[in-house]
């Protein structure tokens, strides 16, 4: 690597002594002997570029403090920006002398002294066939300024759809500069289908890389044309959602709903095109990770923040429910659509026990090898996983018999995969535990112990299995709601919370449930309090 910047160093001195001289005549012996070294100094400028590019601009002019003279001179040689890609490199190169944010009057000079080449460079030389035919037809002249120039050649791309491949190339090593927005938003919602009207790859996958980084700022409409014209922009943009969800706190759901707003994702996922694409990027990471509890917050996060922006976007849906949820009945989509805040208190059982009708009808009456069998229908489900929290509310407020439709919503939500009679099974398990749990409500004294033993989780059932996670949510439902459960409550999270596991299942549970609260505005001072020290006391254990 020393070695590499002491030759780097030498060739920079060769070159600065070759440019000085062929700057200094104009004779056929210099000609002859600029085109005899073009191909070396080409490579010198890639070694060039390779290294300016790691670092910013105040350590490039303490390493190469005549940087900004070599460039110039190579910038105003014909011959050197004619040959082969040193035009675009040269771009490259004094793109990273530029100050993003400027703190002093110099840096501000030396971005304008960059602007002013990059203009003397697309406006004025032939550094690329079709492109300079294309500049010279906007009557460009070398005095034109940078930012009139880039007005300019925004508008005959908006009315001149020739040459835009040659363009998007050119644009590339300028995306991230002033200015330069529009040029980019103009060629994005450009559509041509001849081979010279096709945006280049790199095009796309320069702004692409610039939006995750948020170094440029685009209208919605540009982001969806450069997502729904590019397929690996769009895969790129989600795999880059999932690094920043990976590598944040665990189970903070307030957290995730900013990363999620934050990548533009929902917005754009209003285009049904997108839509599918995103969910079947989800779709892959649920079915990776087993139905793993954070991917499912997720996938409801993310569908809340999409339904917001849907309604926000337009009142009406531009586009039919089937096209976003193509494999599954439009009565049960538009049922799960509903925002449970929007429907009266009153309506609720009402309403889980139509969702449960819907499911079933969906998930008995077809066969598992279909597209659209039970876990098509569970996707759907648990994208809206607030009405399947609601069902063990419902039924430990209520002292009536446990309804069959809310025990069976309960069971599938938990475990889609069992058939019929391990479903039943379950619904049996539950509806016991249920009874015990009433009952223990009436008591004057709670135990922590008892109610474990009354809900079997003191048994040697493996705790992994959905059933007993199901126990498990049931008791933390208990404990925050029942009168007497706030005593116990410490109590019971301690006795649950025996595996690193099952503590993180238990954080995951109480941060959705409070998030799920106040987007309901459903509660309680009292319990609101205990399950956010619960939360607090959980996170400092892992």
């Amino acid at each position: 690597m020393a070695q590499d910047s002491v030759d780097l160093s030498c060739d920079y001195q060769f070159w600065m002594q070759k440019l000085s001289v062929w700057d200094q005549a104009s004779t056929l012996e210099t000609q002859q002997d600029t085109c005899v070294h073009l191909a070396r100094f080409q490579e010198f400028l890639r070694k060039m570029y390779e290294a300016l590019k790691e670092m910013d601009s105040n350590t490039i002019f303490e390493r190469f403090p005549t940087i900004d003279q070599l460039l110039a001179k190579a910038c105003w040689n014909p011959f050197i920006l004619a040959y082969d890609e040193s035009q675009k490199i040269l771009i490259w190169c004094l793109c990273c002398l530029i100050n993003k944010e400027p703190q002093n009057s110099r840096q501000s000079k030396l971005n304008s002294w960059v602007q002013g080449v990059l203009s003397h460079i697309l406006s004025a030389l032939r550094f690329d066939k079709e492109v300079a035919l294309f500049t010279q037809g906007l009557g460009y002249a070398p005095i034109d300024y940078y930012p009139g120039l880039l007005k300019n050649v925004t508008k005959r791309v908006n009315g001149n759809i020739s040459r835009l491949a040659s363009l998007s190339r050119v644009c590339v090593p300028l995306i991230t500069l002033p200015d330069v927005d529009p040029l980019v938003e103009a060629l994005l919602v450009c559509h041509g289908h001849e081979p010279q009207e096709i945006l280049q790859p790199e095009f796309f996958e320069a702004v692409n890389e610039a939006i995750l980084l948020k170094k440029i700022s685009l209208p919605m409409s540009a982001v969806v044309c450069l997502w729904l014209r590019h397929l690996p922009s769009l895969e790129k943009a989600m795999l880059h959602l999932f690094e920043k969800l990976i590598s944040s706190e665990r189970n903070c759901l307030r957290r995730i709903e900013c990363f999620i707003k934050d990548s533009l994702l929902p917005q754009a996922a209003c285009h049904p095109a997108i839509f599918r694409v995103v969910d079947e990027m989800f779709r892959c990471a649920l079915l990776e990770t087993d139905g793993a509890p954070e991917i499912i917050a997720t996938i409801q996060v993310f569908t809340q923040c999409f339904l917001e922006a849907l309604e926000k976007e337009n009142k009406q849906l531009r586009f039919a429910l089937k096209t976003y949820f193509p494999y599954t009945s439009p009565s049960l989509a538009m049922v799960l659509l509903q925002d449970p805040q929007d429907v009266p208190r009153g309506r609720w059982l009402q309403t889980l026990k139509h969702i449960s009708e819907l499911l079933r009808e969906a998930v008995e009456d077809q066969t598992h090898g279909s597209r659209g069998g039970p876990l098509e229908s569970w996707f759907l489900f648990i994208r809206f996983g607030g009405w399947a929290e609601m069902v063990a509310e419902q039924l430990l407020r209520s002292a009536a018999e446990p309804p069959a439709a809310l025990l069976w919503l309960l069971a599938f939500y938990y475990s889609p995969r069992d058939g019929r009679q391990q479903r039943a099974q379950t619904m049996v398990q539950v509806k016991a535990v249920l009874g015990h749990l009433l009952a223990m409500s009436r008591s004057s004294s709670l135990s922590a112990w008892d109610l474990q033993t009354a809900a079997g989780q003191d048994t040697d059932t493996d705790p992994r299995a959905p059933a007993q996670q199901l126990i498990r949510h049931l008791l933390l439902h208990f404990v925050l709601w029942a009168p007497g459960g706030h005593t116990i409550a410490r109590d019971v999270v301690t006795l649950l919370a025996h595996t690193a596991e099952i503590t993180h299942e238990i954080i995951g549970f109480l941060d959705q449930t409070l998030y799920r609260w106040d987007r309901l505005g459903i509660e309680s001072p009292r319990s609101g309090k205990l399950a956010r020290e619960l939360l607090k006391e959980l996170r400092t254990q892992v």
